[in-house]
């Protein structure tokens, strides 16, 4: 068992829309983060995680992401699996928990067209 409290997280500001605040498990095969966004993310372009199945869970708040080219509106209380490979981008106001299997890292997390 293992168990992060909310002291010990670490807050990340990736663009002006989009703070992370990552729980580190030190664990290879599963971590989480929830993260607050205020419009679109990234600011441009798209995202992709190339090994990484995110499962996100809206927490509160109303938007969509993009995935590919599939338009899912979002809100509170809906859950979404991207996979690995996947191409998205997210757009509203949410505050959402991903949890990633395998563990997030950033050099698996590239921007993408």
């Amino acid at each position: 068992m293992k168990i992060i409290h909310k002291n010990q997280t670490e807050q990340f500001k990736n663009s002006e829309n989009c703070i992370a605040t990552e729980y580190p498990m030190s664990d290879k095969d599963i971590n989480g983060a929830v993260v607050e966004l205020t419009g679109r993310y990234p600011e441009k372009g798209r995202v992709v995680n190339l090994k990484c199945k995110e499962l996100v869970y809206v927490i509160k708040g109303y938007g969509m992401v993009i995935i590919e080219d599939k338009e899912l509106k979002l809100e509170e209380g809906d859950l979404v699996l991207i996979e690995p490979g996947e191409r998205y981008f997210f757009d509203g106001n949410l505050t959402i928990f991903i949890a990633c299997n395998p563990a997030w890292h950033n050099n698996q997390y590239k921007e993408a067209e």
